[in-house]
């Protein structure tokens, strides 16, 4: 189970962090992804990070403007975000893609990405925190 935390309503400019916490097993074998969604769309990838060797990925949109970072030892995934806007407005989730042995040496190989901004590519889901950029 993946239990995500950090949403809230905050001015344009501002910073918060939001948490996807894996409750049941460990995420050091999961590539975790980070998506968002407004109402009548479809999921965006905002960034991932790998697994193995635990790159950083990130949208266009939302480069130089989120960090996504890994605690290993309270096995959590942190999404660092600054200086938002009104567009940030969205329901944010987290996802986990088990990385098997064979995916690791496909990944290291460069045969296969670390992470994936597909939402397909993702068989966990949290619950989805809200994140509001108002004035």
């Amino acid at each position: 189970q993946l239990v995500e935390s950090g949403g809230a309503l905050v001015q344009p400019g501002g910073s918060l962090r939001l948490s996807c916490a894996a409750s049941g097993f460990t995420l050091d074998r999961y590539a975790i992804g980070r998506f968002r969604q407004v109402p009548g769309k479809g999921r965006e990838g905002v960034s991932c990070i790998g697994s193995d060797d635990g790159s950083a990925h990130y949208s266009d949109s939302m480069k130089g403007r989120v960090t996504i970072s890994r605690d290993t030892a309270n096995n959590i995934v942190y999404l660092q975000m600054n200086s938002v806007t009104p567009e940030d407005t969205a329901i944010y989730y987290c996802a986990a893609d088990q990385i098997g042995p064979l995916r690791i040496l496909q990944i290291r190989r460069g045969a296969a990405p670390a992470c994936f901004d597909n939402p397909d590519r993702y068989a966990h889901w949290g619950q989805g925190t809200q994140v509001t950029v108002s004035s």
